[in-house]
């Protein structure tokens, strides 16, 4: 995590994580040399009750030198920059696509993959479909069982 870069999206991020709310989520849209996502839907594709958005911080982040490449983490939101609240993906390709440019905010990239990338790839690799208006979800559900804060 970079609570230095991010505060807030951190602080939101870790929130969660005490609060038990990634506990039995999935990993609901995947796909292949773009991103891994997850933290917002469980087993039945359901939504969960989620806190206010955070502040989105993307610019910030940026300018210290964050950016989405392979392994870090970043915030899910709708096209309001404004608008994430638990969902995250995790970057599988260099996406500076997604970084702030102009009068595009991005998207706030606030931590890294640290250990277990072995098993992100696996994930981005695994075959997906139609879930009712959801696409690129596995058609086997790729679950976040716990997480835990390590020190």
């Amino acid at each position: 995590m970079y609570p230095d870069k991010a505060p807030k999206t951190v602080e939101n991020f870790l929130q969660y994580v005490r609060d038990k709310h990634y506990d039995g989520t999935i990993f609901h849209r995947v796909i292949d040399r773009f991103m891994v996502q997850g933290g917002g839907m469980d087993r039945n594709m359901v939504e969960k009750k989620t806190r206010a958005p955070v502040v989105h911080e993307g610019r910030a982040a940026f300018d210290q030198g964050l950016r989405n490449q392979v392994g870090t983490l970043a915030m899910a939101r709708t096209s309001d920059p404004n608008s994430a609240t638990a969902q995250f993906f995790i970057n599988v390709n260099n996406n500076a696509f997604l970084d702030p440019q102009g009068n595009n905010p991005g998207y706030t990239v606030f931590g890294k993959v640290v250990g277990g990338m072995d098993v992100v790839n696996k994930i981005k690799g695994v075959q997906t479909g139609t879930a009712g208006m959801h696409g690129d979800v596995p058609l086997a559900p790729i679950v976040i069982t716990s997480a835990t804060i390590v020190p």
